[in-house]
Formats: structure tokens, C-alpha cells, sequence
């Protein structure tokens, strides 16, 4: 409740909002509240007021039952299910009930038939195990090889975008909450590579999205029907078990998972392995885990050999060759640039060369057996 208390007072500056037009009086406002808005089949409606609210929601609208073809006025929220395409109605739980698991499976089986494109997110569950520097890094390495990549910032700190001195007069937000096709949000910033930015608004995005009833998968249709012309779409996703978190791990195909050469760090994996266990059983989407990459991995400390040893023994040809502890690669966000233009000799940008020829063998998007749930015991550094 706080935290609506203080979007309602400074909605204006900390959600960004254009002025829309209500759909009811035709008067133009700013949206600043939640019921401010409301999303219809891929329509978004404006009201500039609680009454203007009211009458919009007066229309008796007719709908027909997907499973029975009887008509229907919406009364409840069971009866319309977003899923990953068009709404589809339902007048009854019974109804509902005949329908959803042969929707699920056309939907799987179109996805492994034909992939447009790779997408990859890269995640975990702990902070300062080298999200952002891997996946500007991965993704500027693909651009590299000719691939035409585009960078997802789904982290509210706006790090990506801070890391390559851009700033999107748009971002991820609008696409979310405003429905903004991601197309007008995108910013070119290399040959091959666009960024869709994001910042501090993006908290406010989660609590749009925990109002829908397809919450874990809005990122997945804004992005599916609206994003074309890429072979790649990378995801830097924030340190958080969030529902943003959520809806970028059902959008993507395959989970690279950084993981700093240190004790805790190896212990975030096994949150980071349920988490993914849960989007297959729960959410329905078979994400697959690409790989894990060590990260910070240091030669001369005996945590750093023990825990590569461990991820190796794990995952097996899924533990990509560790990127080694290198200043440059650390320098390099200062200048607004990848470690291939700061560094490009560097030990940095030689082991990210590595993870991206790895990435270009490892599968994505095939199928692949589940990883194992837990790691083995870490020995201790004597």
C-alpha cells in the first residue's frame, strides 16, 4: 500500500506518462493511476476519470464461449484467458476446463516447429555475478559475427543502458503498460545490436502487471508478435525473484546463467535451478538451461578452482569456459563501450569470444534433458 501511496503522489515524474485522450469525453490527461487504463483484445482504453471509468464500463458486450459457442456477457475473471495469442472466452469453469491443455500443446508444438529466433535470457537469482557485463558483452559479440541482435534491459537499474551511454526516450515500460510497439522503443547503438532501455519506471510496470490475469506472460506477447528482423533477442534480467523475472523466463527459449567462483554464489545456483523447474511445471513453458558461465574466476585462489570444479562436475558440456577476473572489463562500462571496442586483446574480451562460440554450438532452442536440482557439496578452502 505504501508503495501505490507513492506512485499516486508522484505518478507524473516517476511513471513518465504521455498524454492520452479519454475514451469516454475526449478530454487529454495524463495517465498517473492504474484504473487510468485498461487493455481490451490488444486494445488499451484511456479514462481521464473514476466516473469516465464507470460508463466505459457500462457496454454489455457480447462475447462467445470458445468450448460451447453460447453467448455471454463478462462477468468474471475465469472467463477470459490470455494465454500467449488472442483472449479466449469461456462462459463457465466446465468450459473452461475443455479447452486449455490441447491450447498448450498447439502452442508448444508450433514453437518447436518453427523458432524465428533465439531467446536467451541471462539470470540469476544473486546480485554481482556479471548479468549486465555478460549480456552486453554476448550480445555485442553476436553482432559481431553478423548476427542481428536485440538487448532487452529488464532490470529497473537501468544498467545496460548506463554501460553503453544511451538512454531511450522510451523504454520498456511504455511497451508494457502503454502498449507501445517495441519497434518505436528500440534504439540502434552498434551495427547489428538495438537496445530496448529500461529504468526506474519499470517498478511501477510490476504493479500493472500484477492487476492482468495473464500476468507471467504480457513481456512474451508484446515482444512475440511485435519483434521481428532478429536472430537473437538477449535479456538482462534483474537480481530478484520478481514477477518481471517471471515474464522474461517464460518469453525466452534458453536460461545462461552467470556465476561468480565463490561459495554463495554456487549456493544461488540451486534457487536459480527450482526457479526453472517451476516456470516448466507451473507456467507451462519449457525454457531450457543453455549453460552457466563462471564468472570472476581467479586461478591463484582455491574457491575460485574449487567452485569452477564443481560447476564442471554438474553441469558438464553446460559449464562454459569461466571468464577470468580482468580490469578491463570493469573500465570498460566508464567508456560506454564492450570490451570488444575498450579491450579488444584483453583477457576479458578474448573469454567472452569464448562464451559466444560456445553459444553458437550449444543447442538453442533444442531439446534438452532437465538439469539436476541440487550441486554437489563445495569443498572447503583449506
Amino acid at each position: 500500500m505504501k508503495t501505490v501511496r507513492f506512485l499516486k503522489r508522484f505518478g507524473k515524474d516517476f511513471m513518465d506518462s504521455p498524454r492520452s485522450t479519454c475514451s469516454v469525453c475526449q478530454r487529454e490527461f495524463e495517465v498517473r493511476f492504474r484504473y487510468q487504463l485498461r487493455e481490451q483484445e490488444g486494445r488499451f482504453e484511456y479514462f481521464c476519470s473514476q466516473r469516465c471509468q464507470s460508463k466505459g464500463l457500462e457496454v454489455d458486450e457480447q462475447h462467445a464461449c470458445e468450448a460451447c459457442g453460447s453467448g455471454f456477457v463478462l462477468e468474471y475473471p475465469y472467463q477470459v484467458v490470455a494465454g500467449d495469442g488472442e483472449p479466449r472466452y469461456f462462459c463457465s469453469p466446465t468450459c473452461r476446463e475443455q479447452a486449455p491443455q490441447s491450447r498448450r500443446d498447439a502452442i508448444r508444438e508450433a514453437s518447436q516447429s518453427a523458432r524465428p529466433m533465439r531467446r536467451i535470457a541471462v539470470f540469476n537469482h544473486k546480485g554481482g555475478t556479471g548479468k549486465t557485463t555478460t549480456s552486453v558483452n554476448i550480445a555485442a559479440g553476436l553482432a559481431e559475427r553478423g548476427v542481428r541482435v536485440l538487448l532487452v534491459d529488464a532490470d529497473g537499474q537501468g544498467n545496460v543502458g548506463a554501460s553503453l551511454g544511451i538512454s531511450g526516450e522510451k523504454n520498456l515500460y511504455h511497451v508494457l503498460v502503454h502498449g507501445l510497439p517495441a519497434e518505436e522503443a528500440v534504439v540502434p547503438v552498434r551495427p547489428g545490436l538495438d537496445v530496448l532501455t529500461s529504468n526506474e519506471s519499470l517498478a511501477a510496470a510490476e504493479l500493472h502487471l500484477a492487476s492482468l490475469p495473464n500476468r507471467a506472460r504480457v513481456l512474451r506477447e508484446r515482444l512475440s508478435s511485435r519483434i521481428t528482423g532478429y536472430d537473437v533477442v538477449v535479456i538482462d534480467c534483474a537480481p530478484a525473484l520478481s514477477l518481471m523475472n517471471q515474464n522474461a523466463l517464460v518469453y525466452a527459449d534458453s536460461l545462461l546463467v552467470p556465476v561468480a567462483c565463490d561459495y554463495l554464489s554456487l549456493v544461488g545456483v540451486r534457487q536459480v535451478l527450482r526457479t526453472v523447474k517451476n516456470v516448466r511445471e507451473l507456467l507451462h513453458h519449457d525454457v531450457q538451461l543453455a549453460g552457466v558461465v563462471p564468472t570472476f574466476f581467479d586461478i591463484r585462489n582455491r574457491i575460485s578452482r574449487d567452485a569452477l570444479q564443481t560447476l564442471r562436475e554438474h553441469f558438464g558440456d553446460r559449464c562454459f569456459p569461466p571468464v577470468r577476473v580482468n580490469t578491463r572489463l570493469r573500465e570498460a562500462p566508464s567508456a560506454k563501450q564492450t570490451i570488444f571496442e575498450y579491450a579488444p586483446e584483453s583477457h576479458g574480451a578474448a573469454d567472452y569470444r569464448t562464451v559466444v562460440d560456445m553459444l553458437d554450438v550449444a543447442g538453442l532452442g533444442r531439446s534438452q534433458a532437465s538439469p539436476p536440482e541440487a550441486l554437489p557439496p563445495l569443498r572447503a578452502a583449506s
